[in-house]
C-alpha cells in the first residue's frame, strides 16, 4: 500500500490508539477550547487531561462510588503502558524471526522428516499443539515447509482446504480437547460485598457511624443498656439501610453493562464447515476450520493463509506499527485480532484463545468499560455547586445550633434549659453537642446530591437493557444520551431504508432487453459461457450444493448473492464453472472506483479480464459488446446512447444497475513473479460488455412513516449513498426523504463528486441543504460530517462498509449495521443497529431523549426535596434551636430521594410526546424554565405548610391538653410524614413536568409503581411500629389523612402551575446579561 493510500486509510487515521500514531483531526479541537470544567460536550474525544480536570474539581462525598462508570484514568494509563511492552515484545520476537528466516534461507538444507518432537499428540490428529504454535507463533516458514505447506498442515489437522472440517459436536469437542477453544480467562465481576464496601467509604456515612458509635456508648454509660442503645442504634440502623439499598442498586446496575460488554465481545463470522458457510460466534471457532477473510474484518484466531486475493491485513492493532501488510505464500502468516484492510481470501486455523498473542495481550490487560458522558460530567458540576451551598449550609445550622445549645438557649419540649454552665454533666453536654452534629451532616447528607450523577448511569444501564430488545447494541454510554440530541441523521440506503434483499428484474444484453431477465433463448453461446465465466468467478460469494439434494444455497452480499442466483437460473454450474479457470489476480470491490475485477486464466493458457460495477462507470471503459450473431461490436454512439437510457430507465424506477463486463489479455503481458503480479494494475479499458442488469432493493415496510416521524421531531434525515443518482431520488421520494419531484433539485439532490470539488466555504453552505447524495465516495460522507458539525448540527451517521469507519467515528453518533457491517465499521461506532433496519435507528432517537428526559424529571424531583429539606431545617435552627427532621429521618428521606426516586423516574419509557418536539441542545440549560416553575411552586407550597406545623402545629392540632413531649413528638411526627407523603404525590408530578395529565401511562410502568408502593409500606411501618427507632409516634387515623391530604394537594397546586407561561429565554442567560450590566 502506498503512502497515499495509507493516509486515506479507515485503519490508522481514526483508531483511538495513542501507540499506533492515530490523531484527532483540528477541527474538533473547538470542542475542547473555552469550555467550562464541567463542559465536555464530546467526552468521546476528550483528552485524559480534560477528564482528570472534572474529577479534581467535583465535591464527592463517595469517590469510589461516584466515578465507578467512568473511565478509571490510572488502569487507563497502565493498560496503555502494558500494551506498548507487549508491542515491544511482538516486534523484538518478529525482527529475530526475520534474522532465523534469513539465516536458513541462506544455508542449504536437504528436505527430510520433521524433526522428532518430545510434545504429546492428543486425539487421532498428527500434529501437535506445540507444534502449531511454534510454526504461527515465530512465523517459521521452514517448519511450515517441512510440514507440507498449509496442505500439509490442514491434512495433519484433519481439515479439507475447500469444504473445512466436518464441524459435528464429537469432532468440535475433540479439537478443543487437543487444540484448546477459541477464549481467553477473564477476570471475574465484582461481587456484591464489593459493592456494599463501596458503599461504605461514603465520607458522611462514616462520620454517621462515628457518631453513631458515640453517642451509643454514652446513652449505654447514662441510660443503661435497654434504653440508651435506641438514638445511637438508630442513626446506625439508618445508615445500614441506606448503605443496603445502595449496594443492591449498583450490584444490579453492574450486572446489566456485564451482560451488555459480553454481548459487544461476541463478533460472529462465517466459517465453512463440511462445504457449507455458516455463520458462528467467534467464540466457537476451532483450529482445523477454514475462515473466509474480506476487507473489514477481523482475524478470528492465529493462522496460515490459504488463498489470497491483493489480501492485506492492518497488524497496528498488534505491533502498533503504521503500516499494512501483504499476505500471499511468502508471508502467509496471520495474527489474531488484526484486521483485513484489503482484498479478500480464505485462512486455516493454526491457534485459539490463549495460545495466540491477541489471547494472551487480552487476558494480560483489564479491559476498562468505564467512560463519562456529557451529561454525567454536567450533572456533576451540578452536584458540585448544590453540595457547596448545602455544606455552607450544614455549617450555618452547627455554628447556630452549638452556640444556642451551650449559652442555654435550646429547651427540652417540657421548656428545661438542655445545658447549664457548670451544671449539666460532661456526658450529657457531649451528648446533646453529637446529636447537633450528626443532624448537621445528615444536612450534608441530604443536601449534596451524590445520587444525581449516578442517576445517569441508572437511566443509561435501563436504557441499554431496553434498546438490546429493539434491536440495538450500545458500545458507548454517551453515544445513548447524545442521540437525544441528534439533529440530523445521514442514513445509508442499502439495507438501511431497503431490505437488502435483492433480486435481477431486468437485463440488457446484445444490444436488446432480456425479458424476463433469465431468457437463455435471447442470449448467443458465447455470451453464456463469458456472463458465467466472469459471475462464477468475480465475486467473493459462493453456492452450496447439498450432496443430499435440495435447494441450493447462495451465500454473499445481498448484490452478490442476486447476480449468483441470475447466474444459476441461467443454468451456471458454479462449481464447474470455477474449476474451468484459475484467479491469478484481483482487484477486490473498491469504493472509490465502484467496481471490482479479476484475472483468469483459462486451460488454453487463454487470459481473461473481468470487470463488474457500477453500471454507467463500467460502460464509460466499454468500447464494444457482442451483439446477437455472437460477433464483437464496435460500441458506436447509438448504442452507447441506448445503454444509457436503459440505465437511467431502470435507476428512475428504484433499480440498483450493475454492468458485467470483460476483455481478453496477451499471457505475455502478465507478471510472472509473485511480488510484481501482486502489484499488476488490472487493465481497465477497451472492454467488452456482456450485460447491464436492473437489481430491485424494495424499501422497508414502514421506512416512510418512520423518516415522517424523524421530521415531526425536528430530526432531518439525508440519504447518503453509492448508487446512482437516479437511483437514490427514486428510492428518496418513496421513503419521504424528498417530498416531491420539485424537492428533487440541486443542491438538495447532489453528486458525491461535485460535492467534493467544492471548497469549504461552499460545502458549509450547501450541506445544510442536501438531503439525498448520490455516488458518494466514502470520503464524501466525511466532508458531508464535517460540514454538518461545522455548522452547529449534532450528526448520527450509519454505514456498514470498512471505508465508512472515518465518518462512523468523527460523526457524534456512529451507526453500523449488525448484519452486513464489517468489524472495522462497528470497532469505530458508537451503537450498533443488529436488524440494519431504520425503524431501529428511530427507536434509538426515542431512547436517547428519553435519557435526557428521565434525568431531568430527577433533577426537578431531588432538587424539590433538597430546598425544602435544607429550608425547614435550617429556619427551625434558627428561631427554636431544634429541628422537626432528625437525623435518621433525613436518611429515610435521603433513600427516597437519592435511590428510589432514582429507579423510579429513570427508568420511564419513552413516549411518543418525546418524538413531538424538537432536539434538546448539548449546551441547554439542565434545569428548564418549566422546571424551575415546578420546583418552586413545589418547594414554596411544602416549606409554607410545614412550617406553620413546625411553629403553629400544637395550637392547630389541638395538642395544649397533651404533655409537651407528647405534643412536640407527635407534631414532629405530622411533619415527617406529611413530608414524605409530599414526596410521594411529587413523584407523580415529576414524571410529566410539563404535561397537565400526570398519570397517563403510570400504570404500565411497573417499576414506578413498585417503588411507589415499596415507600408507602415502609413509611407506615416505620410510623406505626418503628417509634422508638425513628423518634416518631402512632398516628391516629385523622393525622393520617390531614398528611395525605397535605401531599394530594400538590397535583392541583402542579396543575395551576402549568398553567403560568414561561419564557422561552433560560432564566440563567437573565441572570447572566444582569451580572455583565
Amino acid at each position: 500500500m502506498s503512502n497515499e493510500e495509507y493516509k486515506t486509510s479507515p485503519y490508522r487515521r481514526y483508531q483511538n490508539d495513542p501507540e499506533a500514531g492515530a490523531s484527532r483531526p483540528d477541527f474538533y479541537e473547538d470542542d475542547e477550547a473555552g469550555s467550562g470544567t464541567f463542559d465536555i460536550p464530546r467526552t468521546k474525544s476528550a483528552s485524559l487531561e480534560r477528564l482528570r480536570r472534572w474529577r479534581q474539581a467535583a465535591l464527592v462525598l463517595n469517590a469510589s462510588r461516584r466515578f465507578r462508570y467512568t473511565l478509571d484514568l490510572k488502569k487507563e494509563e497502565e493498560r496503555r503502558q502494558s500494551l506498548a511492552k507487549f508491542r515491544s515484545h511482538i516486534q523484538v520476537l518478529r525482527a529475530a524471526n526475520r534474522f532465523q528466516n534469513n539465516v536458513k534461507e541462506n544455508v542449504p538444507k536437504a528436505p527430510g522428516p520433521l524433526p522428532h518432537s518430545t510434545t504429546t499428540r492428543v486425539g487421532n490428529f498428527d500434529i501437535s499443539l506445540e507444534e502449531l504454535v511454534s510454526i504461527t507463533r515465530e512465523n517459521d516458514l521452514s517448519l511450515l515447509q517441512q510440514c507440507g505447506g498449509v496442505k500439509g498442515v490442514a491434512d495433519k489437522l484433519k481439515s479439507d482446504l475447500e469444504k473445512g472440517i466436518p464441524g459435528d459436536d464429537i469432532d468440535l469437542v475433540s479439537r478443543k480437547n487437543a487444540f484448546g477453544s477459541n477464549t481467553y480467562p477473564r477476570k471475574k465481576g465484582r461481587s456484591f460485598w464489593n459493592f456494599v464496601w463501596d458503599a461504605c467509604k461514603d465520607t458522611t456515612l462514616i462520620i454517621l457511624m462515628v457518631a453513631a458509635a458515640a453517642s451509643l456508648a454514652l446513652g449505654i454509660k447514662t441510660e443503661g443498656i435497654k434504653e440508651g442503645w435506641y438514638d445511637g442504634g438508630s442513626i446506625a440502623m439508618a445508615v445500614l439501610i441506606v448503605i443496603i439499598f445502595t449496594a443492591v442498586s449498583d450490584y444490579k446496575q453492574s450486572l446489566q453493562f456485564q451482560n451488555l460488554n459480553e454481548e459487544k465481545q461476541n463478533i460472529h463470522m462465517e466459517v465453512i464447515r463440511g462445504g457449507r458457510r455458516v455463520s458462528i460466534s467467534i467464540f466457537d471457532i476451532a483450529v482445523g476450520d477454514v475462515v473466509p477473510l474480506k476487507i473489514g474484518d477481523q482475524v478470528p484466531a492465529d493462522g496460515i493463509v490459504i488463498t489470497g486475493h491483493s489480501l492485506s491485513i492492518d497488524e497496528s492493532s498488534m505491533t502498533g506499527e503504521s503500516k499494512i501488510v501483504h499476505k500471499n505464500s511468502k508471508a502467509p502468516f496471520l495474527m489474531s485480532g488484526c484486521k483485513v484492510a484489503d482484498g479478500y481470501g480464505t485462512m486455516l486455523v493454526t491457534g485459539v484463545g490463549i495460545n495466540t498473542e491477541w489471547g494472551l495481550l487480552m487476558s494480560s490487560i483489564s479491559e476498562d468499560n468505564g467512560e463519562e458522558t456529557p451529561l454525567q460530567v454536567r450533572l456533576n458540576g451540578v452536584a458540585t455547586f448544590i453540595g457547596i451551598v448545602g455544606l455552607a449550609v450544614a455549617v450555618v445550622v452547627l455554628i447556630v445550633l452549638v452556640a444556642r445549645f451551650f449559652t442555654g438557649h435550646t429547651r427540652n419540649p417540657d421548656g428545661t434549659v438542655q445545658f447549664k454552665a457548670g451544671q449539666t454533666k460532661v456526658g450529657e453536654a457531649i451528648d446533646g453537642f453529637i446529636k447537633i452534629f450528626t443532624v448537621a451532616v445528615t444536612i450534608v447528607v441530604v443536601a449534596v446530591p451524590e445520587g444525581l450523577p449516578l442517576a445517569v448511569t441508572l437511566t443509561l444501564a435501563y436504557s441499554m437493557r431496553k434498546m438490546m430488545a429493539d434491536k440495538a447494541l450500545v458500545r458507548r454510554l454517551s453515544a445513548c444520551e447524545t442521540m437525544g440530541s441528534a439533529t440530523t441523521i445521514c442514513s445509508d440506503k442499502t439495507g438501511t431504508l431497503t431490505l437488502n434483499q435483492m433480486t435481477v428484474v431486468e437485463a440488457y444484453s446484445c444490444g436488446n432487453k432480456i425479458d424476463p431477465p433469465d431468457n437463455k433463448s435471447l442470449l448467443p453461446s458465447n455470451i453464456m459461457s463469458l456472463l458465467i465465466e466472469g459471475i462464477a468467478q468475480n465475486t467473493t460469494g459462493s453456492v452450496f450444493v447439498p450432496e443430499e439434494g435440495g435447494v441450493l444455497e447462495v451465500s454473499g452480499s445481498p448484490t452478490e448473492k442476486a447476480i449468483l442466483q441470475w447466474g444459476i437460473n441461467l443454468g451456471m454450474d458454479f462449481k464447474a464453472a470455477r474449476s474451468n479457470s484459475v484467479i491469478i489476480h484481483a482487484f477486490p470491490f473498491n469504493s472509490e472506483k465502484k467496481r471490482g475485477g479479476v484475472a483468469l486464466k483459462l486451460s488454453d493458457s487463454e487470459v481473461h479480464v473481468h470487470w463488474k460495477g457500477a453500471a454507467e462507470i463500467v460502460l464509460a471503459s466499454c468500447t464494444s459488446y457482442i451483439d446477437t450473431n455472437n460477433h464483437v461490436a464496435p460500441m458506436d454512439e447509438d448504442k452507447s446512447l441506448l445503454f444509457k437510457k436503459a440505465i437511467e430507465d431502470m435507476a428512475a424506477r428504484s433499480l440498483r444497475c450493475v454492468a458485467i463486463a470483460y476483455r481478453p489479455y496477451e499471457m505475455e503481458k502478465v507478471p510472472s513473479d509473485e511480488e510484481e503480479l501482486s502489484s499488476w494494475k488490472l487493465p481497465e479499458g477497451d472492454l467488452i460488455l456482456l450485460a447491464i442488469v436492473g437489481i430491485k432493493d424494495p424499501c422497508r415496510p414502514g421506512v416512510r412513516e418512520a423518516v415522517q416521524l424523524c421530521i415531526n421531531a425536528g430530526v432531518k434525515v439525508r440519504m447518503v449513498t453509492g448508487d446512482n443518482l437516479q437511483t437514490a431520488r427514486a428510492i428518496a421520494l418513496e421513503c419521504g426523504i424528498l417530498g416531491s419531484n420539485a424537492d428533487a433539485t440541486e443542491p438538495n439532490l447532489i453528486e458525491g463528486k461535485k460535492f467534493r470539488d467544492l471548497s469549504d466555504t461552499q460545502r458549509l453552505e450547501v450541506a445544510d441543504k442536501i438531503s439525498v447524495m448520490g455516488r458518494s465516495a466514502p470520503n464524501d460522507k466525511l466532508l458531508l460530517v464535517q460540514a454538518l458539525r461545522k455548522r452547529g448540527h449534532v450528526v448520527a451517521v450509519t454505514g456498514d462498509g470498512t471505508n465508512d469507519a472515518p465518518a462512523l467515528h468523527e460523526a457524534d453518533i456512529g451507526l453500523a449495521m449488525g448484519i452486513q457491517g464489517t468489524e472495522v465499521a462497528k470497532e469505530s461506532s458508537d451503537i450498533i443497529i443488529l436488524d440494519d433496519n431504520f425503524s431501529t435507528v428511530v427507536k434509538v432517537v426515542r431512547w436517547g431523549r428519553s435519557v435526557y428526559a428521565n434525568i431531568q424529571k430527577f433533577i426537578q424531583f431531588q432538587l424539590t426535596v433538597n430546598v425544602a429539606a435544607l429550608i425547614i431545617n435550617v429556619v427551625s435552627a434558627v428561631s427554636s434551636g431544634n429541628v422537626p427532621l432528625n437525623a435518621v429521618q433525613l436518611l429515610w428521606v435521603n433513600l427516597i430521594m437519592d435511590t428510589l426516586g432514582a429507579l423510579a423516574l429513570a427508568t420511564e419509557p419513552p413516549t411518543d410526546h418525546l418524538m413531538r418536539r424538537p432536539p434538546v441542545g448539548r449546551r441547554e440549560p439542565l434545569i428548564t424554565n418549566i422546571m424551575w416553575r415546578n420546583l418552586i411552586i413545589q418547594a414554596l407550597y411544602q416549606v409554607t405548610v410545614l412550617l406553620i406545623l413546625n411553629f403553629g402545629g400544637t395550637k392547630i392540632l389541638n395538642l395544649e391538653h397533651d404533655t409537651s413531649d407528647h405534643a412536640f413528638r407527635e407534631k414532629n411526627t405530622l411533619i415527617f410524614n406529611a413530608f414524605v407523603f409530599c414526596q410521594i404525590f411529587n413523584e407523580f408530578n415529576a414524571r410529566k413536568p410539563d404535561e397537565i395529565n400526570v398519570w397517563k401511562g403510570v400504570t404500565k410502568n411497573c417499576f414506578f409503581m413498585g417503588i411507589v408502593g415499596l415507600t408507602l409500606l415502609l413509611q407506615v411501618i416505620i410510623i406505626m411500629f418503628l417509634g422508638k427507632f425513628a423518634s416518631t409516634v402512632r398516628l391516629s387515623w385523622k393525622l393520617w389523612l390531614v398528611s395525605i391530604a397535605i401531599g394530594a394537594i400538590s397535583w392541583p397546586l402542579a396543575v395551576i402551575g402549568k398553567l403560568i407561561p414561561v419564557p422561552n429565554r433560560p432564566f440563567s442567560e437573565f441572570c447572566t446579561k444582569r451580572s455583565h450590566q
